[in-house]
C-alpha cells in the first residue's frame, strides 16, 4: 500500500481525469494524504504559457515532498514541457482513458481493495467526451488530447446513478467539446443523454460545463428546457467579437451568428471565454468584442490574454504588445464585473434553490453565487436580500 496525493490544474475535464485516477488508487487500497507521501499525481494543463509554468511549479514542489511524482494530463502530452524535471519525476504521456490503469501500475501493488470511493466535491463532474477534431488556429488541445471520442451512453448514465447514490445533488456533464458527444451504437446524442439523465431519481441538478455556439441546436435547447433538473446556465465560448479575428482564429461562426444563437436564451445565465490580444487584433476589433459581449447578454467573461502554443498555426505569431494585452484584459474584466453586478442586482428579492458547496457559499440553479449559512451539501430555498463581494447575500426562505 502506498500513500498518495492527486492535484489537478486547469479545466473541469482535467478535474474529472484527476478524480478518475484518485478513485482508482483508493479502490486499490492506497492511502490518500495531504502533504508528503510516497506518490504525487499532478494532472497538468498547457492551454496557455502561464498554465505550463504553473504546472511545472506544481511538479517541482511535489518532487520535494514525495518519493515519486507522476505527471499526467495535457501538459504531459506537450513535448518537452517537463524537460529538466527532477529525477523522481515521471511523465505519463497517455490518453486520458488510459491514465487510471497506468498510474495504478506505476504506484505498485494494491492494498486492501475498496468497493467504492466518493468524489471529494459536492457536485460531481462526469466526463462524457474527450478530444477535439476541429483545428482552431490558437488551440493546442487537439494535439495533446487527440481527436474527438465519446463514452458509451449506458456507462455515462450508470456513473451518474452512482454519483447520485454517493450523495451528490448536482452532476456536471463535462468534455472538451460536449456538442460532439455521440453514441451511435446506442442511438444517443447530447439532447437524448440530457433527457435520460434528468430522469434519474435523486438527481436534483444537471448542468453542462461548456457548449460551443454551433452546437446550440433547437433540440439541445428544447432538452434543457424540458428537463426539470437542467440548470438555466450555459457557458458558450466566444473568443472574439470581431469577424476578422474569428476567421483568423478559424472559429466557425460570425459575431452576428453568435448573438443570434444566444438571443432566444434570455432566461439563461450566459457566461463565456474571450481571448484578448490575438495576432492582428487592433483597437476597433477589441471594441467590437466589448460590444458583442453586451449585445449577447453575457453575464460573466473569463478573460485569457493570447499566449502562443507550440504546434499550433499561430505558434510563431504574437503581434500585440504585452502592455496592450494587459490594458485590454483589464477593460474587459471591468465590463465583466459590471455585468455580474447587474445580474446580481436583478436577483434581489427573488428566491432560488441554492446548493451549498462550501462553508457559507453555494450556487443557485443558474450558477449565480449566493452567500448563505447552511450545511455543506444541502439544497436550500433561499431569498436574495443584498449584495456581497461578487455574490448575493441570502437567507433561508
Amino acid at each position: 500500500m502506498a500513500s498518495f496525493s492527486v492535484r489537478f490544474l486547469g479545466c473541469k475535464v482535467s478535474y474529472a481525469d484527476a478524480q478518475a485516477v484518485r478513485e482508482r488508487l483508493l479502490a486499490d487500497g492506497h492511502r490518500e494524504v495531504g502533504d508528503g507521501g510516497d506518490v504525487a499525481v499532478v494532472n497538468t494543463c498547457c492551454v496557455t504559457h502561464e498554465a505550463v509554468s504553473k504546472s511545472r511549479q506544481a511538479v517541482s514542489r511535489a518532487a520535494r515532498t514525495h518519493g515519486q511524482v507522476l505527471v499526467t494530463g495535457c501538459g504531459a502530452n506537450l513535448p518537452r514541457a517537463f524537460s529538466g524535471a527532477p529525477d523522481n519525476v515521471r511523465v505519463l504521456a497517455l490518453a486520458s482513458e488510459d491514465l487510471p490503469g497506468a498510474v495504478a501500475g506505476a504506484v505498485g501493488p494494491i492494498g486492501c481493495v475498496r468497493a467504492d470511493a466518493r468524489l471529494e466535491r459536492t457536485r460531481a463532474f462526469v466526463k462524457i467526451q474527450d478530444g477535439c477534431s476541429f483545428s482552431c488556429a490558437f488551440c493546442v488541445i487537439p494535439l495533446v488530447r487527440g481527436a474527438t471520442r465519446s463514452r458509451r451512453a449506458p456507462a455515462v448514465l450508470a456513473e451518474i446513478r452512482r454519483r447520485v447514490a454517493q450523495g451528490h445533488r448536482e452532476v456536471v456533464l463535462t468534455g472538451v467539446n460536449l456538442g460532439c458527444f455521440r453514441d451511435r451504437e446506442s442511438g444517443y446524442t447530447l439532447p437524448r443523454l440530457i433527457r435520460e439523465a434528468g430522469e434519474i431519481e435523486g438527481l436534483d441538478r444537471l448542468r453542462l460545463s461548456s457548449i460551443e455556439v454551433n452546437h446550440l441546436t433547437q433540440d439541445l435547447v428544447a432538452a434543457l428546457r424540458e428537463t426539470p433538473s437542467a440548470s438555466a446556465h450555459l457557458h458558450v465560448p466566444l473568443q472574439s467579437g470581431d469577424d476578422g479575428v474569428l476567421r483568423a482564429m478559424r472559429r466557425r461562426y460570425t459575431a452576428d451568428e453568435y448573438a443570434a444563437k444566444l438571443s432566444p436564451l434570455e432566461d439563461f445565465n450566459r457566461t463565456t471565454d474571450v481571448i484578448v490580444g490575438f495576432p492582428g487584433e487592433d483597437e476597433p476589433a477589441f471594441r467590437r468584442t466589448l460590444e458583442l459581449v453586451e449585445r449577447a447578454g453575457i453575464t460573466k467573461v473569463h478573460v485569457f490574454p493570447y499566449s502562443p502554443r507550440p504546434g499550433t498555426e499561430t505558434a510563431a505569431a504574437d503581434t500585440v504588445p504585452v502592455g496592450v494585452k494587459r490594458e485590454r484584459s483589464a477593460r474587459l474584466r471591468a465590463l465583466s464585473d459590471e455585468l455580474v453586478r447587474r445580474r446580481l442586482v436583478s436577483k434581489l428579492g427573488t428566491t432560488d434553490l441554492v446548493l451549498v458547496d462550501r462553508p457559507g457559499r453555494g450556487y443557485a440553479d443558474d450558477y449565480t453565487p449566493w452567500l448563505l449559512e447552511a450545511r455543506l451539501g444541502e439544497l436550500v430555498r433561499a431569498r436574495a436580500v443584498g449584495l456581497g463581494e461578487g455574490a448575493i447575500l441570502a437567507v433561508a426562505a
